[in-house]
Formats: structure tokens, sequence, C-alpha cells
């Protein structure tokens, strides 16, 4: 089974997302943060790792795209899961009980309209939503309550008091699949690349140019500050194509607008509905 690391315990959204890619039983290495993730296939403990980059409502999580670079990884995959947030708490609690409710930042701003509704109940951040459940479950906390997956909610027998609470019911993150090893198919049909510009007016209009030429989509585009250089970056961006002969052509093509690119990793471009 292959070992993949993710950010977070069991029952985390980074644990749905390695089944969701691999389709097969995985072993799973906890890291509770990011850069643990990287280190552990840095130092071969584990064979991948999922990490989270984008949210379809707080927005880039640009650290890991830094991260990515830091660490020279290669992308393999991507995954799109759709995040619906369970307020749970241990069996026997009620709503009327709870008054503490625990989860990770972000999972707490994207359950604002909800938690606006609740009064004496005091908010407080975790590392990590799965953990949340987990410390419920552990600690035997009568009065708290954790916003997390229905994954956790199962892994930590914890009864749901409120389904589906976030307040946006389209709400998507993006996952990639990283390895320290590249892999390369004839049949991918999408690409992450890291280039720096050349301090020339026009340089990143000119490179985007080249893309678009060539029929290629960019998708995603994010700048990541260079550390060791202030006020300098380094950009991330994502690529589709129908042929890729024209994404290889228009690649070296585009070295000549930047002062250095890479190619993180080509892969089957995933998808996502709205259902």
């Amino acid at each position: 089974m292959p070992l993949i690391a993710i950010q977070g315990v069991k029952g985390a959204f980074h644990e749905m997302a390695a089944k969701k890619f691999a389709s097969k039983p995985i072993e799973l290495l906890e890291c509770m943060t990011f850069r643990e993730e990287c280190k552990a296939l840095e130092n071969d403990k584990a064979d991948m790792a999922v990490m989270a980059v984008e949210n379809s409502i707080a927005g880039s999580l640009s650290q890991n795209y830094g991260l990515i670079n830091e660490y020279r990884l290669h992308v393999i995959g991507e995954v799109y899961l759709k995040i619906e947030m369970q307020l749970m708490a241990l069996p026997g609690v009620k709503l009327e009980d709870i008054r503490h409710i625990i989860s990770h930042p972000v999972a707490i701003n994207q359950c604002s309209k909800f938690l606006d509704t609740l009064s004496n109940v005091n908010i407080s951040e975790a590392k990590d939503t799965a953990e949340s459940a987990k410390v419920i479950r552990e600690k035997k906390l009568y009065d708290t309550a954790a916003i997390a997956g229905e994954g956790a909610a199962s892994l930590y027998d914890l009864n749901i008091l409120k389904k589906n609470i976030e307040t946006d019911k389209q709400n998507f993150t993006r996952f990639l699949i990283l390895t320290k090893e590249s892999n390369n198919s004839p049949n991918d049909d999408k690409a992450s690349i890291s280039f720096e510009l050349k301090h020339e007016p026009g340089t990143l209009a000119d490179l985007l140019s080249v893309f678009k030429v060539h029929e290629i989509n960019l998708t995603n585009i994010q700048s990541v500050p260079v550390i060791g250089k202030p006020y300098e970056y380094r950009f991330h961006a994502d690529l589709t194509w129908n042929n890729k002969k024209q994404f290889e052509k228009a690649l070296k093509i585009a070295e000549q607008f930047a002062s250095s690119i890479i190619l993180l990793g080509t892969y089957k471009k995933s998808s996502f509905n709205f259902e």
C-alpha cells in the first residue's frame, strides 16, 4: 500500500482527498504542518503527499506554493473535494449543552453564518478539523463541539448535531499530489510550472502570450515572494491543453522570457461538479 503524508490526523479532509486520488487501500503518515509533509518526502518517509493549495472561498494557500518550490517537489496529480462541515459532539450531548466550539480557523470562517446564530458559545482555533474531533473524544469534553468532516465524526464516534453548516454550499478545495520524483505520461493534459521573470517591462505578458498562441489554457496563476529577495516574486501557474506537443513547444519558447522556469509536473486534470 502507498504511504501518503497528509496534513492533520486521520479523519481530516486531506485523508479524504488521499483516498479519492488513490482509489485503493493506503497507509497514512500524519503530519501536523505542511512543512512536515515536505520533509517526509525529502527524507523518503512517505511515497507521496497530499497538500491543499486553494479553496473556492478562502482563496489560495500561497505558503504551500512556496514550500513546493523550496523542496523541489513534483506534482503528479490533483483532487477537488467538496467541503461539507458538520458540528459534532459526544453522544448524548445536545446543542444547548455546548459552551465551546473548536476547529481550524479556515473551517470556522467558512461556517460564520451558522456560528453567528449561537449565543454564549466560545469559539477557539485548532491546528486541524479532525484533530478537534479527536480531542473531544480523548478528553471527554461534554460541553464542547467540533467542526469537521463527516469522516471525523465516524472515526471518533461523535454525533452530528448540525449537518452541512458551511455558509457557501459550493465549497471546494483543490489538493495537489506531490512526490520526490517526477512522473510523466503522454496522456497528461495539465501541468504546473514555476518561474521568475526578467526585470523588463511586459515580460509577464510576453510569456503568457506564448501559451495563448499555442492554445494552452491558463487555469491559475499565483505570485509567491522569493525568500531572501525582498519585493521579488516567483510565479506558480497551472496550464491545460488538448495537444501535449503544443505545450512542450510553448514551454521551450517561454523560457526566453523568464530568468528561470521549472516544470513541476504534468498530470491528468481532475474535475468537480456542483451537485
